[in-house]
């Protein structure tokens, strides 16, 4: 061999170990680098999770959609798996020199420290949650996924929806283990739950294969679907009604068959007091969802506290309009039924909500200028929430946009009861979900460069939650809500967050019923009544959530007011919402050392030193 040959082959060897020595600890050990480690976090996570990836719609641009057909796996074997799976990521994380980093590493350390934590700390409760409710769950998840989510483009597409009907019934046998192992630790949802999702899931199968939502979906969408030929549109809305005929409606009945014998054995007892661990459970879910160590009791008087402060504004508006209030809640409720305040009750109306919605959102994204420089590149449009699964769903959700930019988020609206929108409080429920609340906080996470991938994903409610209700604020502060009754409908909004803090920490600590919980929204929010019941039958099934907004907002709001008052002129209001929305969702502590470090920096340069 030349000496050229065994050149050329040395060197060859010498690039084999190299990328050796790259490779394998970045896959399977400690990556060298800090920022490879967060890489392969989040790529192993994404990858076991097919849905997740069909939504975000990250690797389609590169051609990749061998994820397209799958769903996810709900077993227990995977969860226990994934569980000491991101066990040993803390472990690894915590290996790495934080000290040595330089501040926006330490910042990505932090954030992804504190949520591993969190999981772990989470991960003793594994069964406590009731995973089929009348919010949500497979039986509802599923079919919209497959109807909102799943994108179908070209005949590929609408062959990966096919297989992954074929799916529905592997996930639901998995989605009943988990149920039935909670039933021998005496985890079971309170009895409404159970009837609700049995209403639900019979009215899903009653109608003819080819008259279900998933079947006219399908046939809607493909209709001069690219690639796709008439006879193969054809073969495949044969192989649809096959799938749901053949596999998502057993699956819906042996899931049905299983709550109906449930129902018999189901209480009324509603808090998660009653479970094994309930009160170190609902301490967790409160500390998970509001990111903060305040106690229930000291959520509870905090709530009763705002409920207050708030009802003593809505009484001087309401008394300069000319109302007598005696009784606040009934004063609102009447105000509730008055008829300039609703839309008719016809699908002209709903369209109409819709396109006022639109209207909304377009007038305050066109005058926010002064108040804001940070601004998402995506759009944001109002649609319905699907009518199937309306009946028990909230009164408005927000989903993200998609990475690759085929889709853009949504502000979805209920429309399942007119009287449940009067029109003074569109401008409030318009602001929260879509600008400069959901939309911005979330859009613009998912746009942020030069940041680890989980970074613009991972979900912190205090912070979200907090900024969607603190940007209602901003809103009422700053002239778009000149209308007395519109800012009745901020105030509104307001109290229904301060109520929650009471009622879900009366509910799964302090042992209220479902009916005093649902008395006392009444009696404090004069929201309908259809409203309050499905909102307390969502703290009941998901325990702390709803403290978060509450607490989230008053903390920004906390954080302005004292960056305010050390900076002076110095303070900037779009540079206070730059440093807020520029890192993406941190827990609270997180967010108040970013603030406190803008303060510093600032304060600084305007001394000159």
């Amino acid at each position: 061999m030349s000496t050229t040959k065994k050149s050329i082959l040395f060197i060859l060897l010498l690039l084999v170990l190299a990328g050796a020595v790259f490779i394998i600890p970045t896959l399977w050990g400690k990556p060298w680098k800090i920022d490879h480690f967060y890489g392969r976090v989040f790529g192993m996570f994404a990858l076991r999770h097919p849905m997740m990836l069909s939504s975000m719609r990250l690797l389609e641009p590169m051609g990749l959609r061998f994820h397209n057909d799958d769903l996810d796996d709900m077993s227990i074997e995977f969860q226990e798996f994934e569980a000491d799976w991101l066990d040993e990521q803390l472990r690894v994380l915590r290996t790495y020199d934080r000290d040595s980093m330089p501040e926006p590493e330490r910042l990505s350390y932090d954030v992804l420290e504190w949520f591993l934590e969190d999981q772990k700390e989470g991960n003793r409760y594994p069964f406590h949650n009731y995973p089929v409710n009348q919010l949500g769950g497979i039986q509802s998840g599923l079919p919209e996924f497959m109807i909102t989510t799943h994108h179908i483009g070209d005949a590929r597409d609408a062959k990966d929806f096919v297989a992954r009907l074929s799916k529905f019934g592997v996930v639901f046998d998995q989605v009943l283990e988990g149920l039935e192992k909670r039933e021998e630790l005496g985890i079971i949802p309170p009895r409404f739950v159970i009837l609700h999702v049995l209403r639900e899931m019979r009215e899903f199968v009653s109608a003819p294969p080819t008259e279900q939502v998933l079947y006219t979906y399908f046939a809607e969408t493909t209709q001069d679907l690219e690639g796709l030929t008439e006879s193969g549109r054809d073969e495949l809305l044969t192989r649809v009604e096959s799938r749901i005929q053949g596999t998502v409606y057993p699956a819906y009945a042996r899931l049905i068959e299983y709550f109906e014998r449930l129902e018999g054995v189901a209480t009324i007892d509603d808090g998660v007091w009653k479970l094994p661990d309930g009160f170190k459970f609902y301490d967790w879910t409160l500390a998970h969802h509001t990111t903060t160590d305040l106690s229930a009791e000291e959520i509870h008087a905090l709530g009763l506290q705002e409920v207050e402060r708030i009802q003593g504004e809505m009484r001087e508006i309401l008394e300069a309009e000319g109302y007598e209030v005696e009784d606040l809640g009934a004063t609102m409720n009447a105000l509730n039924e008055e008829e300039r305040f609703l839309y008719p009750d016809t699908e002209e109306g709903r369209q109409q909500i819709l396109v006022d919605y639109q209207a909304i959102i377009d007038e305050i994204d066109a005058g926010l200028e002064p108040f804001f420089d940070l601004r998402p590149e995506s759009g944001v449009k109002v649609e319905r929430v699907p009518e199937f699964r309306q009946a028990t769903a909230p009164g408005a959700y927000y989903d993200s946009p998609a990475f690759d930019g085929s889709r853009p988020g949504v502000f979805y609206a209920n429309l399942r009861s007119v009287k449940e929108i009067p029109r003074f409080g569109m401008r409030t429920l318009a602001y929260h979900e879509a600008i400069p609340g959901h939309h911005f906080q979330i859009a613009l996470a998912q746009e942020m460069t030069d940041v680890p991938f989980f970074r613009r994903v991972i979900p912190f409610t205090a912070y979200s939650e907090g900024w969607a209700l603190y940007a209602e604020r901003v809103a009422a502060e700053n002239g778009f809500q000149e209308d007395p009754y519109d800012r009745l409908g901020y105030l509104t909004a307001q109290i229904f967050r301060a109520v929650r803090l009471v009622v879900d920490t009366g509910i799964h600590r302090m042992r209220w019923t479902r009916e005093q919980a649902i008395d006392y929204m009444l009696a404090n929010t004069g929201m309908p009544e259809t409203d309050v019941v499905a909102e307390i039958e969502r703290y009941i099934v998901n325990p702390g959530q709803a403290c978060a907004y509450m607490v989230g907002q008053l903390k920004i709001l906390a954080l302005r007011e004292q960056a305010r008052q050390q900076l002076g002129d110095a303070f900037d209001l779009r540079e206070f919402h730059n440093v807020v929305l520029g890192n993406g969702a941190v827990p609270l502590g997180i967010l108040e050392q970013l603030v406190d470090r803008w303060v510093e920096e600032v304060g600084a340069a305007a001394s000159g030193s």
